[in-house]
């Protein structure tokens, strides 16, 4: 598993929103299923999480990488930020969303992703939504994916190429899929 320096991810986000680039299309789309709470599973330096709280959201970031911890921490220290291993993540709650934004499932071992779809589904609450973003060209498929999803309980609803919901193709490099309890 990579290891991360927090610091310099979370400049290059904020290099992009200065050069006045929108940073938030994973948050925009959340925020489009109004949720009360959300789970932010593998949050890295925070600025998903960061954004929903922005928005009165109730949210908790979890990310392995201890870097990515302390900068989202760093940047604030008013939300819980937890730091483990979303393959047996156990938060004794549920969410009305979770999100796994930037790949996610591809900073997992191969063996343990459906573990991690798993454990994040679990946090799922009846009638929420578990909403993730990655590249399909990193030995990761949609129907791997969307079978994981199954055999945990949710069903696909909606699929697009981008966060901003572009129309989902077969040739898409990318895919924002939404699974419902």
């Amino acid at each position: 598993m990579p290891t991360f320096d927090g610091k310099a991810y979370q400049a290059r986000f904020d290099a992009l929103a200065n050069q006045g680039i929108d940073v938030h299309g994973e948050a925009s789309l959340v925020l489009s299923f109004a949720p009360f709470s959300v789970l932010d599973a593998g949050c890295g330096t925070g600025r998903v999480a960061i954004e929903l709280a922005r928005h009165g959201v109730d949210v908790v970031g979890v990310d392995v990488d201890e870097s990515m911890i302390a900068e989202a921490a760093r940047l604030a220290p008013e939300l819980p930020w937890v730091r483990a291993d979303l393959a047996s993540l156990a938060l004794g709650r549920s969410f009305d969303a979770v999100v796994l934004a930037g790949n996610v499932p591809l900073f997992c071992r191969p063996d343990a992703r459906p573990a991690l779809v798993q454990a994040c589904a679990a946090h799922v609450e009846g009638g929420g939504v578990m909403i993730a973003g990655f590249q399909l060209d990193r030995d990761y498929c949609l129907s791997d994916y969307d079978s994981a999803c199954g055999a945990a309980g949710l069903t696909l609803t909606d699929r697009w190429a981008s966060w901003d919901r572009e129309p989902f193709g077969r040739r898409a490099p990318y895919a924002v899929s939404v699974h419902a309890r």
